[in-house]
């Protein structure tokens, strides 16, 4: 007899002699592997559904004709015979629940195997997903969370997150939050990828780590602008070429200095999963460094597999990148573009209802802020650009003003 079917056959056993034990189960008809255990755990379960106590004669009744089918009354009466103790219920009850996420992980594994399609990987992910979710694994009392909260407050330095390099930003976020999938998003030419890009070299120059993907620009493009904004060149001369003295100097001492950065740029990754696949490689090659990670932009990433509608397949990308974030602990920054309605309001600052295709973001997303230069609409040469947070799941809403040089892509 298997350790599991003596396991089953236990339970069972438990709920025939204490009913009450089947009100605090958190147990499913699926978690049991035989046909005859699911049939006898449903009947116990319409039992106590009706308000009757659970024990030998209510559920025997409630099994009529079936009783044969489940082995008579006579394999009842020995599970409840078999029961020494009631105490051990909670351990079986988890020895169930390990045994049955295991079996669900080994048959996602060898569908994958045999059939290595998106669905199939999805099914892997989710079952790794519910394992790490174990309701019993490490969990905490009361008291010991509260100790926890209690050391941290001690010992956490004032800010939780990390860096952006922007002080106003950072005391209303507390900076990039580890675990967050954080949304920045505006119209085009706006600034959003300057913005990315200076919340990067600001991680960077803190000893952090950046990866950073780029499905619009190529990584040569990127580095001239983190180029210009360090050295404080105009973005212009490199269509042209023409350097000052002043200009060389400042670029090759800027240039010795990103080469220091742990930074990664990545354009060949287009999909979800390459890119989830190539963030999962970074983070736990160097699991001790402060990852960031920045994805510009999510209209342009695509997922393998078909969707009916695009707003249903940019929910499952942003679904898929705020699980990572959670699953290693990392902050991610998601660039994205707004809709076109923006423009026909006469307050153009963005709202949430403002981001296209929308699918699961306003869900998913922790951090949802927005880049708006009145500048852009009026043309009158104002340097300050507004991020305005419109969500933050655990802090407050509201907007931060940045200088911004434009000609440089510098904020400041």
């Amino acid at each position: 007899m298997s350790h599991n079917l003596q396991t089953e056959q236990a339970v069972l056993g438990i709920f025939l002699v204490e009913g009450e034990k089947i009100k605090q189960t958190t147990l499913a008809p699926e978690h049991f592997s035989r046909h005859d255990h699911r049939r006898i755990f449903l009947a116990m379960q319409q039992v106590d559904n009706n308000g009757t106590p659970v024990d030998m004669v209510t559920v025997t009744t409630s099994l009529g004709e079936e009783i044969a089918q489940v082995g008579g009354v006579s394999y009842l009466l020995g599970l409840a015979e078999s029961v020494p103790t009631t105490e051990n219920f909670h351990f079986y009850e988890k020895l169930l629940v390990e045994s049955y996420t295991n079996q669900q992980m080994r048959q996602s594994a060898i569908k994958y195997i045999e059939n290595p399609s998106t669905d199939a990987l999805l099914g892997l992910k989710q079952q790794l997903h519910l394992m790490d979710q174990d309701p019993e694994a490490d969990e905490q009392t009361v008291k010991e969370q509260l100790s926890d909260i209690a050391m941290e407050m001690i010992s956490s330095p004032v800010q939780t997150g990390l860096a952006t390099g922007f002080e106003d930003y950072d005391k209303m976020t507390g900076g990039a939050q580890r675990g967050d999938l954080i949304i920045v998003a505006a119209r085009p030419s706006m600034g959003k990828t300057a913005f990315a890009l200076n919340i990067a070299m600001n991680h960077c120059k803190n000893g952090g780590t950046v990866d950073l993907f780029s499905l619009e620009m190529g990584s040569k493009q990127l580095l001239q602008r983190m180029i210009s904004s360090e050295a404080r060149i105009d973005g212009q001369k490199w269509r042209s070429m023409c350097f000052s003295a002043e200009d060389y100097k400042r670029s090759f001492h800027a240039i010795g200095e990103i080469a220091e950065w742990n930074l990664s740029i990545h354009e060949r990754q287009q999909t979800i999963q390459d890119i989830t696949t190539k963030i999962r490689s970074s983070v736990v090659s160097d699991p001790n460094q402060d990852h960031l990670i920045i994805i510009d932009y999510l209209q342009l990433m695509n997922v393998k597999g078909r969707y009916e509608r695009r707003d249903l397949e940019v929910g499952a990308i942003t679904r898929e990148l705020k699980l990572l974030a959670r699953e290693l602990n990392i902050p991610i920054i998601l660039l994205s573009q707004l809709s076109r309605s923006v423009e026909q309001r006469q307050d153009k600052r963005p709202m949430m209802s403002d981001l296209r295709e929308s699918g699961n973001i306003e869900q998913d997303a922790d951090v949802i802020s927005f880049l708006y230069r009145d500048d852009y609409y009026s043309q009158e040469g104002s340097d300050v650009v507004e991020v305005i947070l419109r969500k933050q799941r655990n802090g407050p809403v509201g907007t931060v003003m940045l200088g911004f040089e434009r000609e440089f892509g510098r904020f400041a």
